[in-house]
């Protein structure tokens, strides 16, 4: 299932099924993609979820046009019932998200540029 689309790789095969497991939920709901995605960023906060979990969801909202203006007002919502600590907390840890996937494109580029650089030679 997860070589079913180009992006996978079989170099992370526990974030392809993940990948995979919440392209199937967007699936399988009637849902538009506006109304549907700010439902697990709600449930990632109040779970106290780590960064992977944010990356993966926000990833996925991100590609169906969820804007970060709507992630904040998620965030903003969902204050009143899980408290103030746990919406900084998922604040930090969407920071994070957005630093592995700056560090992972990064080394991509970087594996890129050292292959270009052994078949010149």
């Amino acid at each position: 299932m997860a070589d079913e689309t180009p992006e996978s790789s079989t170099d992370t095969p526990v974030l392809d099924v993940l990948a995979a497991m919440t392209a199937a939920s967007l699936e399988g709901t009637t849902l538009d993609p506006q109304t549907l995605l700010p439902v697990p960023l709600a449930a990632l906060v109040a779970l106290d979820a780590p960064p992977l979990s944010y990356d993966l969801n926000l990833r996925v909202a991100g590609e169906r046009g969820v804007s970060t203006e709507q992630v904040e007002a998620v965030l903003a919502a969902v204050a009143p019932v899980v408290g103030a600590p746990r919406v900084v907390a998922a604040a930090g840890n969407i920071l994070r998200a957005v630093a592995i996937e700056i560090a992972v494109a990064e080394a991509g580029v970087a594996a890129q540029a050292e292959d270009g650089a052994g078949r010149a030679e």
